[in-house]
């Protein structure tokens, strides 16, 4: 039975926020037990005194996390929270050569849908002007700063995560770091004589695998399904640590439901392994309340928390960072010490960026961005299925900053479409009239002859007012 939440109407977190927490709280704690079924809308809404908005709002956050699901005429139950994955007995280790990544493109195109643009028509420069010159004025920043990175902003960034993404963490977890490859490097260096295998999504995102593959770790690639990693697969592979982006798949979109998360915090803490956890666009999500972050599901978490300012604020920082679980600082300290490591990120964009957020410009910074590029995400959708229609499949919605479109085999559309299926040749097709699409091809680390035609959609550097128009073209251009 579900005793009515005691909102309060004076607190500055709205209801709908108050009735999720306390729906989940109470999931999570067995108080809701699975096939239970939830009052409707508008009898939860009278209930607790307020409009059915709210209510619908954390009932949407509540699909989104795999809490609860809905049934046609029948109303929202409470899915089983439990471990679905198994110890088995290790498989084989394979360690295929990764596909390489393809190099950057300096080439302007007209239409330009790559993943990794962003929009800087809201950039505030003018407060990032005056922040510098505050900071220029401060001759302690010529001098080395912590390795570890600025406190202040290490202070300022553990704020950010237990209030917006949900971690367990403090300051003193807190690794900053120039690049990823740097962030990437500690990591193999840390993780050795503890990890060997290390278990990665397929397809995913190359990077962290290459640069622990070049350190002598095996890597193992794992099926996704459609809430993602399938985790009796990983149990068999043998892996002891685990690379995953869960908020947010790269590059298939899907949102790991909780009880996948809580099946792979059960994988790392029957096995003693790791799960390294890449949010990096975990602040973007358009449709319902972000996703919180795996790694604030466990007390002494044993999950290795990723994440950038690179999409957030502006790639040029060069400010990225990590959160290492408690056991591992006394390692890393050690391997601080040993290697006389340095700032690598620079001491003057730390601090202005502490001051950035301290003084709350990030926080409203976000709010303008999610707007913008949610308008951006929206249009993209409405003009894909206005002018591909039955000949293109979208998933990965509602969050980032790309989308990816599967264009259906000529079979199964008629006999509209161009007679190439190969995502290459479609590629370079569209690219010969001034349009940027990628192939997805060169996320797989197992199939480096894959070559269906799904393509990376990315919506967050190109213009609102060509969206739809690069799109009308596209659709021309490949259905003919």
């Amino acid at each position: 039975m579900l005793l009515v939440p005691d909102l309060n109407e004076h607190s500055e977190v709205p209801y709908y926020i108050q009735l999720y927490n306390y729906l989940a709280k109470a999931i999570l704690g067995g108080t809701l037990q699975s096939g239970t079924r939830l009052p409707s809308i508008r009898r939860l809404a009278a209930l607790c005194g307020i409009s059915a908005t709210p209510v619908e709002l954390a009932y949407q956050q509540l699909l989104a996390e795999g809490f609860i699901a809905s049934k046609p005429r029948s109303g929202y139950y409470i899915l089983p929270v439990r471990r679905e994955g198994s110890p088995v007995a290790a498989g084989e280790r394979p360690s295929p050569a990764p596909r390489p990544i393809t190099p950057r493109d300096p080439r302007h195109y007209t239409y330009d849908f790559h993943m990794s643009r962003n929009d800087f028509s809201l950039f505030p420069h003018k407060i990032w002007r005056s922040l510098y010159q505050e900071q220029l004025a401060n001759p302690d920043l010529l001098q080395y700063g912590d390795p570890q990175g600025e406190p202040a902003l290490r202070e300022s960034i553990a704020a950010h995560l237990r209030q917006f993404r949900g971690l367990r963490c403090t300051e003193k977890q807190i690794v900053v770091g120039g690049d990823q490859y740097t962030l990437c490097s500690l990591l193999c260096l840390l993780l050795k004589g503890r990890v060997s295998g290390l278990g990665i999504e397929d397809p995913g995102y190359h990077l962290l695998p290459a640069a622990f593959r070049r350190s002598g770790y095996s890597i193992l690639p794992i099926p996704l399904e459609e809430d993602g990693l399938q985790i009796d697969k990983l149990y068999s592979s043998g892996a002891d640590a685990v690379y995953i982006s869960p908020s947010h798949q790269f590059p298939r979109g899907m949102t790991m439901p909780i009880t996948k998360r809580l099946a792979l915090l059960e994988w790392a803490r029957s096995t003693g392994g790791y799960i390294i956890e890449d949010d990096y666009d975990g602040e973007f999500r358009y449709h319902g309340r972000p996703i919180p972050a795996l790694q604030g599901l466990a007390e002494s978490s044993p999950v290795i928390y990723m994440c950038s300012f690179a999409q957030s604020v502006t790639p040029v920082l060069c400010i990225h960072y990590m959160v290492l679980p408690e056991e591992l600082l006394p390692d890393y300290h050690s391997l601080r010490s040993e290697l006389y490591l340095e700032h690598s990120a620079s001491r003057l964009h730390q601090i202005a960026l502490h001051y950035f957020m301290e003084r709350g410009h990030f926080e409203k910074h976000l709010r303008r961005m999610r707007l913008l590029y949610q308008r951006k995400h929206d249009l993209l959708l409405r003009s894909v299925r206005q002018h591909f229609g039955d000949a293109a499949v979208l998933s990965g919605t509602d969050a980032g900053f790309h989308l990816l479109l599967t264009f259906k085999p000529p079979s199964e559309v008629g006999n509209r479409v161009s007679n190439s299926t190969s995502a290459r040749e479609l590629a370079a097709v569209a690219e010969a009239e001034g349009i940027r699409v990628t192939p997805m091809s060169y996320t797989w680390w197992a199939k480096p002859d894959y070559d269906e035609p799904e393509f990376i959609l990315g919506f967050g550097g190109i213009a609102e007012e060509l969206i739809d128009e690069g799109i009308r073209r596209l659709a021309g251009i490949w259905l003919g």
